[in-house]
């Protein structure tokens, strides 16, 4: 997506000491929950906040045009452990390594990330404003992000691209409310609810985790502790609990 420039050993220019221009604010509250690409939880939201120098009208103008966006961002909570030539990537069930540049595993040389996600408004109103609501993202709140750029489909949507180890979509898991949990999921709003399907039908465990079929996980989604439990081929949501104050 345009070019770029190094010094001559190969090594980044002086200008990629680079800073967040702003912060992901997340219905997914934590990484154990969110999904490991965008796109696999339509229903899930967010808002793109600007920081200060940044919150420029004059800087999102004809952004409205564009139905996606590209965020560039930053793995904040990972990038003090480092990077790993080699990981064992979720969809292989962590038994099989790969090399990282293979993968979109979070421990890179440059704590960077790429997503896509949904632009689903401009909220100019907003005291923070012009904010960016945001659809289908799988970013966790707090992400900082380092640049938006505009998706262009003729150009990054390449008719027979390969999609290595991961060509299909993840399988999914049916998800049932158990009774103990109806009545507080019951209140949530429609699209909080549906996010927590599409969350959990991923299959959130760690690969290492999925033999314990009488755990009970919990994972923050829309400012709630979603606990559930997997068996039989089905995820069982048995409890729902606001983390408000």
């Amino acid at each position: 997506m345009g070019n770029s420039s190094s010094r001559a050993d190969g090594g980044p220019a002086s200008a990629a000491a680079i800073a967040p221009i702003a912060t992901v604010r997340s219905c997914f509250g934590g990484k154990f929950g969110a999904p490991r690409q965008p796109g696999l939880c339509p229903c899930a939201w967010g808002r793109l906040v600007f920081h200060p120098p940044y919150r420029s009208l004059e800087a999102v103008r004809g952004l409205d045009g564009f139905s996606h966006l590209w965020l560039i961002f930053g793995f904040h909570e990972t990038a003090a452990q480092g990077w790993h030539p080699t990981v064992r990537p979720p969809r292989l069930g962590g038994n099989r390594r790969l090399g990282v540049f293979a993968t979109r595993s979070a421990f890179r040389p440059n704590p960077l990330g790429l997503s896509l996600v949904r632009l689903e408004g401009i909220d100019t109103a907003a005291a923070e404003g012009p904010v960016l609501l945001l659809g289908g993202l799988d970013l966790i709140d707090g992400t900082p992000v380092f640049d938006v750029k505009p998706y262009l489909p003729y150009a990054e949507a390449p008719a027979g691209a390969a999609g290595g180890f991961a060509d299909e979509p993840p399988p999914l898991l049916p998800v049932e409310v158990d009774p103990a949990a109806a009545a507080a999921f019951s209140t949530l709003p429609e699209r909080a609810r549906a996010l927590i399907r599409e969350a959990l039908a991923l299959d959130p465990r760690p690969a290492t985790r999925q033999h314990e079929p009488d755990r009970v996980f919990g994972t923050l989604l829309c400012d709630h502790n979603i606990r559930f439990t997997i068996h039989s081929g089905t995820c069982h949501i048995v409890g729902v609990h606001s983390i408000k104050p």
